[in-house]
């Protein structure tokens, strides 16, 4: 992209700046600076608040829920394909793979994964649908005390629809991506149907709201093989292969990883009762996911021309062109199929006690299957041969909370307790079928438990004036226990046997300030002040991260017995202006974070270079938000959101690495715009655009890699346009593209390219 494009792509976006308006008479004091107000926010809205709903919702192609979200204010997640199960979110300054960072819930359950802090524990977002989110609510930072130090990054609460009155209802979509990448040409299909009741009683207190999806979906290859490094010796002759110049690694492109074919079944129960003010509700969902790769392309021929999938002779080498190249055949163009069932169930009670409104909820989340079933290559592949099955469990999470408050005068008394504990269990098998995951042989075990229980209070004190202000306390206490792993020792006096060694338990402890002082200066002005100190505690993918050796005992290069919790200072400065039908927010955040958790090649505590989770020692991020709105001007029947963020994020002090220090971080763009325009062609006719861009950021932690392919993490630029077309009361049509210019961007993994959409809703 040129810089006079990235410029006019900037200025287009801030121009409605100064042109949008949003209503604020139901925002009760809270600086909510893009969407709904109709609603009260479901999370304390301390520092940045964002509040979504159908409004908004009705401008967005949403596949999955966590793309109702995409156009928040210096916000993203990392949804790399329809149905993907690896979809973490982002605040701000935090790198797509930090996803202990952020505190998701789902009605006020947790979902969020803190069995790790990595792409491979997201949110839990499928055990809900798009269909039957009301209410998405986002607050930047740690900044309320009601919160553990996960909430660091911020805060997502999904609200999902309540059973209103006696309906049914139903949605089916369909979606096709025509993909084009290296020598992969493919047009790939989807589709997604979902239907529900709901039941209120006319003058009872009970309702109910039962609903039904399931989602196919054939995503674009996510990973490419490439020749292993240019070796000597005997070597069979290959042709093929693609050559990409900007690849990190500059070898030729071997093939793809094959489609990532996804089959999601969800069902989801609600019941509720209200009366007066006593509410409680009970909420469980099944969640059924499986992906397949079983279709790996290869780009190589044989010398009698036939599809080439990896040498078994001459130590795996190939020769492509006179040079000699590895490609052994039994560790690429693997097939494999991933299995993952949970299930979310939580109660929570609402009720007036002795003068108190208390607020509980107790919750779990389960695995109830979590396999994947891999071959060791393309032969064994489609010969149902050997290969390697992964199972975790039992694993999953417990969580409950408690919040007490009452008004006294002009004060608003908040305290409670949250509680939560997160068990894994992964083992690994060698298998001889890999498919069937039969003739299992034992390889290796890891295992661990983590446990927090946190107080806090809160109070929210009037001064008059049009002043307020919130100091609160939290204090939380942590402990790790139950960690180990084992494995088959192959020297030593233990050769051949399962031998298993266990982390010595930790507990730690923190107590953590926080102060918010908001000022209605008049009725166009407000300003608000949040300070926080924050901390994050290590999970368990975190710290029992290591692997033994070979007789048996533990590597001691391969963890880090020390690993420190993550401690934040954060500052969080609003300012909003009513300009007539305008409405603009500023915002201005800082966040420093000692010993930040993160996996990078550095020394270890024993001066050896490993590549593992450490500490660094002090990351900085600060930045600048311009968020604006506005309903029906400058034209009638208009509605748009946009917003723009400056982040400047960089390593301060790391002994590990001292190479990256005063380094952009990795994965976090200089700039950010997003918006949302939708506007009522007719009363029966909305059309609407959405757009995002990213600039490109640093891959790795010292900065060296920079680009536009494969590998890297790219910068964004994508357009989305929807038409929706209510033909009467209950019944809707739309119609969509994702990604309008086929922008092509990479996150490691390549996001989709131009998709298209079409959808049918009804209510009865």
């Amino acid at each position: 992209m040129s810089i006079f494009t990235r410029r006019l792509l900037a200025t287009i976006a801030l121009l409605p700046a100064w042109q949008m308006a949003q209503a604020a008479d139901a925002d009760d004091g809270a600086i909510l600076v893009v969407g709904q107000t109709d609603k009260a926010i479901t999370v304390e809205p301390r520092g940045l608040s964002v509040s979504l709903g159908d409004k908004q919702f009705a401008g967005v192609n949403a596949f999955n829920v966590e793309d109702l979200i995409k156009y928040a204010p210096d916000f993203f997640v990392r949804t790399r394909f329809i149905g993907d199960n690896n979809a973490v979110p982002g605040f701000r300054g935090t790198h797509s793979t930090q996803s202990a960072r952020a505190l998701v819930m789902i009605d006020g359950f947790t979902v969020s994964n803190f069995l790790g802090n990595s792409f491979g524990f997201p949110p839990a977002w499928g055990v809900v649908s798009p269909t039957e989110v009301s209410q998405f609510d986002v607050v930047y930072g740690p900044y309320s005390a009601r919160y553990p130090g996960n909430s660091m990054g911020g805060i997502v609460n999904i609200t999902t629809r309540a059973p209103e009155k006696t309906e049914a209802f139903g949605t089916v979509q369909g979606f096709m991506q025509p993909y084009r990448q290296y020598a992969t040409r493919d047009t790939l299909f989807g589709g997604a149907a979902e239907f529900g009741f709901g039941v209120k009683q006319a003058e009872g207190p009970f309702s109910a709201r039962v609903s039904a999806r399931r989602l196919l979906n054939a995503g674009q290859p996510q990973q490419y093989y490439q020749l292993g490094a240019v070796t000597t010796g005997t070597a069979t002759p290959i042709s093929g292969g693609v050559v990409d110049p900007d690849l990190i690694t500059k070898t030729p492109v071997a093939g793809d990883y094959a489609n990532s074919d996804t089959r999601q079944d969800q069902v989801r129960g609600q019941i509720r009762y209200d009366r007066g003010d006593m509410h409680v509700e009970l909420l469980g969902t099944y969640w059924w996911n499986r992906e397949k790769t079983l279709n790996p392309r290869t780009y190589l021929r044989d010398a009698a021309g036939n599809p080439f999938y990896g040498s078994t002779a001459n130590g795996g080498r190939v020769s492509l062109n006179g040079t000699t190249y590895t490609l052994p055949a039994a560790s690429t163009f693997n097939l494999s199929i991933a299995d993952r069932d949970q299930w979310l169930a939580g109660l929570k009670i609402e009720a007036p006690v002795a003068g108190f409104t208390v607020k509980a909820n107790l919750s779990t989340l389960r695995f109830a299957q979590a396999d994947t079933r891999r071959s060791n290559g393309y032969a064994n592949g489609v010969a149902n041969g050997a290969g390697q099955l992964t199972r975790q469990g039992p694993t999953g999470w417990y969580t409950g909370d408690i919040l007490i408050t009452r008004d006294v005068g002009a004060h608003d008394i908040g305290f409670g307790l949250n509680a939560n504990r997160y068990d894994t269990e992964q083992t690994v098998f060698g298998t001889t079928n890999w498919r069937a995951a039969t003739g299992r042989t034992f390889r290796s075990q890891t295992f661990g438990r983590t446990r927090l229980i946190g107080v806090f209070a809160e109070d929210e004190v009037d001064l008059g004036g049009g002043v307020t202000i919130t100091p609160g306390i939290r204090a939380d206490f942590w402990r790790a226990f139950g960690g180990g792993l084992s494995s088959v020792a192959t020297t030593g006096t233990q050769a051949g046997q399962i031998v298993t060694q266990t982390y010595a338990p930790r507990k730690d402890s923190s107590v953590d300030p926080k102060l918010s002082a908001r000022w209605a200066i008049d009725a166009d002005w407000a300003a608000e002040l949040s300070l926080a100190t924050a901390t994050r505690f290590p999970t368990v993918g975190e710290l029992f991260q290591g692997s033994l050796n070979g007789d048996g005992s533990f590597n001691v290069n391969s963890f880090d017995p020390n690993l420190k919790a993550e401690r934040s200072r954060d500052a969080n400065f609003l300012l909003r202006r009513h300009l007539g039908p305008v409405t603009l927010t500023g915002s201005v955040f800082y966040q420093r974070v000692k010993n930040a958790i993160f996996s990078y090649v550095g020394f270890n505590q024993n001066g050896v270079s490993t590549s593992n989770f450490k500490n660094i020692d002090v990351t900085r991020q600060w930045g600048v938000e311009l968020i604006a709105a506005t309903k029906d001007w400058p034209i009638e029947g208009i509605a748009i959101d946009a917003n723009a963020a400056m982040i400047d994020a960089e390593t301060v002090r790391n002994r590990a690495s001292p190479s990256s220090e005063g380094v952009q971080f990795p994965r976090i763009p200089r700039w950010r715009i997003n918006g949302n325009i939708r506007y009522d062609l007719t009363p029966k006719l909305q059309g609407a655009l959405g757009f995002r861009y990213a600039s490109r950021p640093n891959t790795d932690l010292d900065g060296l890699q920079r680009g536009d392919t494969y590998g890297y993490t790219s910068e964004l630029m994508q357009i989305d346009a929807r038409l929706n077309w209510r033909l009467r009361d209950g019944l809707r049509l739309s119609a969509g593209v994702n990604n309008l210019t086929n922008d092509k961007a990479w996150v490691f993994h390549p996001y989709p390219q131009r998709t298209f959409t079409i959808e049918a809703g009804w209510t009865l």
